[in-house]
């Protein structure tokens, strides 16, 4: 066989020589910290036999990809600890995923922590052994027989097509029906955590049976294992949910429905806030504003495709005098028909119309999570109708919108291009273009990106920005999509320069997307601590006796005559109120006692300073507020502050 090099070199050794075998060729050092390879295009375990000539890389655990190949071992090693554990227990599925990995067992109890230690434990006594990871081809026959006990996988082995090539992987005494990649062997895996158990509905299908899922981790270092351990604690503490409670921002009750989000006081103000932000923002970009029904005629959603593409993911229609009719899943076709009310000449466009407009989609109970997953919310929808020569402007003009939004609410962000899935609308070559055109746009702006294969809409690909927060962590955030499929469906027109008719091109954007989604990823972003335009209470003030009350009273009224969210707090001790201030996160405590009262002052406490006290006048600290609320600045009161 023949092995070209990334630098172009060859190496050339015997038909049948490995992978590891070239690795070696090279060096003892790549050797002993090669992980896996890529083989033409494709990544295989190290023991894969070669022939001919390939394209050939090694992996290490400084190439992200290799990170995957270990935490699909470790999967392994966690079924493997199990079965030895628990004899009888049921195999489904042991992937990577993007933190860690999960595997799939059907059992008759739910898994405990205890369990969990436990499995830790053997888990250790595997990896001790090194053993290694052994692949294996198969006929579908010899497959059947050697999981004959098992009928999750006899399940997953029938849908295999007629010419699909069958793996098997052994490590010790466990077996598995597995596509790979594997590291060499169990003793590579030193750094893991299980983190927790859960239910998990076998193949996500809540009408078939209950699975326990038992999530992990893994790492090729100790150090980074201990950064991840030490976010998700972090992350802990900023639970949207627990938040969300405690600062009275939101809840949910099982009579009005899972997955749907009621909106208390404060979380409405944080929402207003949000809308009122984006609302003026759009308008300024060009925008014009519309509205939309919450249930639509079926007959929309047949012409627009999502009945053929996305019914899974809708609720069941409604009789109405014999007609059909459905909570909506997408306000797009809402715009088309709006903008299919009259004719429009090429002077007319761009066209671009927003709404927050709320959707429905059924969100199957085992995926629902606080705000972060429903089936009921809100997005900040628009869609932009233009020539075929305005695609790159409009294009860049969302990418400057996008930019702005983002830096206001103190967002870094990355950027993927999401490219045509299994299940999509129009050709090869329709979406050869479309995807050019999003990328040729990135490329003249300079801007880095990566490439989602397979995860754009059904009606056309798309870019994905992916917000970082505060401890790190990713978040689905503003999408640009680019469709050529519905303007053709709808039979969409404009009159041309020519006096001709034109198919527009159509533009779907958010940018917070899902308002539910959006709020709680703030939530956690800020910890609940949200900068002062934000912020649902900015001041709170607090009398330090009642013969105070009236001076404080005073205060109040003229902050909110300034347009600043101001409470008076005159009930139980002081400290006590000062504690409840803290734990409600208010950015701004004004204290009031006699010395204010009389000289018309107010002695500030900004969150995060402790017990300093600025004592100040009272316009200048109304100056100060009203400053912070109208800069949208991030921090409260600049370098002696927080957020």
């Amino acid at each position: 066989m023949r092995a070209i090099l990334p630098d172009g070199s060859a190496r050339e050794l015997p038909a049948g020589s490995t992978a590891g075998d070239v690795a070696a060729s090279i060096g003892p050092g790549l050797a002993k910290a090669a992980v896996a390879a890529v083989v033409d295009g494709e990544i295989v375990d190290l023991m894969r036999p070669l022939e001919g000539e390939v394209q050939l890389s090694i992996l290490t655990d400084r190439d992200p990809r290799a990170l995957e190949v270990l935490r699909h071992s470790a999967a392994h090693v966690l079924a493997t600890a199990v079965r030895a554990v628990r004899p009888g227990a049921g195999i489904g599925f042991g992937p990577a995923i993007e933190e860690g990995f999960y595997y799939d067992f059907e059992v008759d109890e739910p898994f405990t922590p205890e369990d969990l230690a436990t499995f830790e434990a053997e888990m250790a006594r595997v990896i001790e052994e090194d053993q290694p990871f052994e692949r294996r081809r198969v006929t579908r026959e010899e497959a059947r027989e050697l999981f004959s006990d098992d009928p999750l996988k006899l399940e997953r082995l029938e849908e295999f097509d007629e010419d699909e090539v069958i793996t098997v992987y052994q490590n010790g005494p466990f077996l598995d029906l597995c596509r790979g990649p594997h590291v060499p062997s169990t003793g590579r895996l030193a750094n893991y955590r299980l983190l927790s158990a859960a239910g998990a509905y076998w193949r996500g299908d809540e009408r078939r049976q209950m699975l326990q899922r038992i999530y992990g981790t893994a790492f090729f270092k100790q150090k980074d294992l201990d950064t991840h351990l030490d976010r998700l604690e972090e992350a802990k503490k900023r639970d949207h949910r627990t938040i969300g409670r405690e600062l009275g921002l939101f809840s949910t009750d099982q009579r009005v429905g899972a997955g749907m989000i009621l909106w208390h006081p404060r979380g409405a103000v944080l929402r207003m806030e949000i809308e009122n932000y984006e609302r003026e923002l759009i308008l300024r970009h060009g925008y014009d504003l519309v509205y939309t029904p919450h249930v639509v005629s079926e007959r929309l959603f047949e012409i627009s495709g999502h009945l053929e593409n996305f019914a899974e993911n809708m609720f069941g229609a409604m009789e109405v005098e014999g007609a059909r009719y459905r909570p909506k899943p997408m306000n797009c076709p809402g715009h088309i028909a709006i903008y299919q009310a009259g004719l429009h000449s090429y002077r007319d466009l761009p066209i671009r119309m927003a709404e927050f407009g709320t959707v429905y989609r059924y969100e199957r109970s085992g995926v629902l999570h606080g705000m972060l997953r429903v089936r009921g919310f809100t997005q900040d929808d628009a869609h932009v109708f233009c020539t075929g020569d305005q695609v790159a402007g409009e294009i860049e003009r969302l990418l400057d919108l996008v930019d702005e939004m983002l830096g206001t609410f103190g967002y870094p962000y990355t950027i993927e291009l999401a490219t045509r899935p299994e299940k999509a609308l129009g050709t090869d070559e329709e979406w050869d273009d479309a995807i050019k055109v999003l990328a040729d746009t990135l490329d003249a702006r300079g801007v880095a990106y990566d490439i989602d294969e397979g995860g754009g809409a059904f009606y056309g690909p798309k870019l994905d920005f992916k917000l970082i927060d505060a401890i790190g962590r990713k978040w689905q955030g503003p999408t640009v999509q680019l469709d050529f499929n519905l303007p053709e469906r709808f039979g969409l027109e404009y009159v041309g320069e020519d006096n001709e008719r034109h198919r527009p091109f159509m533009l779907h954007r958010v940018l917070v997307g899902s308002m539910e989604r959006f709020v709680g990823g703030l939530i956690e972003h800020y910890a609940g601590a949200f900068p002062v335009w934000l912020a649902p209470e900015q001041v709170r003030v607090l009398p330090v006796s009642e013969q105070w009350a009236e001076s404080a009273g005073e205060l109040v009224d003229m902050l909110k005559s300034r347009g600043i969210r101001a409470e008076l707090s005159d009930r139980e001790t002081l400290g006590y109120r000062i504690r409840d201030a803290e734990m409600m996160k208010v950015p701004y405590m004004a204290v009031v006692g006699e010395r204010e009262a009389e000289a018309g002052t107010v002695a500030v406490r900004r969150r995060g300073g402790g017990r300093k006290q600025e004592v100040m006048d009272r316009g200048a600290f109304a100056d100060l507020v009203r400053e912070q609320i109208d800069s949208r600045a991030l921090e409260v009161g600049g370098a002696d502050g927080d957020r």
